[in-house]
């Protein structure tokens, strides 16, 4: 399941393009929280917090415990990173969108599927591996939110292949993209064939003139 990780924060009420400046000089990242039928909230969370959690996320959907302090109190909201905006230059992040969520409401995401595994089409055949869909698309609870969908491929053979309906989903989530969408395939191995060469061109006679014979009656001695 995807790791529910916190993130402190707290309101922005100054905006422009000075205030964001001086939000990124103390080390802040402007953000913005929306979603879950409330007004969106402008909101400045730390530089090298959010940094730190997005180099340690295995999936692209991170469920986020966003911690809010404001007036010496905290308001927990729970949150998915929507979006996250880098430095065109630089890999520094610029801005993050939350999406705010509820533990009661489902969500739709597209969770990455990976292979693990070496098929036997591909060990013992030559076969060749295709992945069709690099993600699936889903709807599950918060909590229930998987990070990334794995796929043992080792028992296909040439000509095998596994489908959306086929992928091993953790309970509580359902895939909402066809169910016979194929995802992965062992096709068979290509079968490059040789030029023939061509047969050597044979050198064309060369005819040589035959001198004229000099006529008998003006032949000297």
């Amino acid at each position: 399941m995807a790791t529910q990780a916190k993130l402190s924060a707290r309101p922005r009420s100054e905006s422009g393009r000075n205030a964001v400046k001086k939000v990124r000089a103390r080390g802040g990242v402007p953000a913005v929280i929306y979603g879950s039928q409330d007004q969106p909230v402008n909101l400045e969370v730390s530089q090298r917090e959010i940094q730190a959690l997005l180099t340690h996320a295995v999936g692209e959907n991170i469920l986020v415990d966003l911690q809010i302090e404001e007036g010496g109190k905290k308001t927990a909201r729970l949150s998915l990173i929507q979006e996250v905006q880098r430095h065109p230059l630089r890999s520094e992040i610029v801005h993050v969108d939350f999406h705010a969520v509820s533990m009661t409401e489902e969500i739709s995401a597209d969770i990455v599927i990976e292979a693990f595994g070496e098929s036997e089409g591909v060990k013992s055949f030559g076969g060749l591996l295709e992945q069709s869909m690099r993600a699936v698309s889903i709807r599950c609870l918060p909590q229930n939110l998987p990070e990334i969908i794995r796929v043992d491929v080792s028992p296909l053979k040439i000509g095998d292949s596994i489908h959306v309906r086929d992928l091993p989903l953790p309970a509580g989530v359902t895939a909402t993209d066809d169910a016979d969408l194929t995802v992965f395939i062992v096709a068979e191995p290509t079968v490059v064939e040789e030029p023939v060469a061509a047969p050597a061109a044979e050198s064309p006679e060369v005819i040589k003139e035959k001198k004229p014979e000099a006529a008998a009656t003006g032949e000297k001695k």
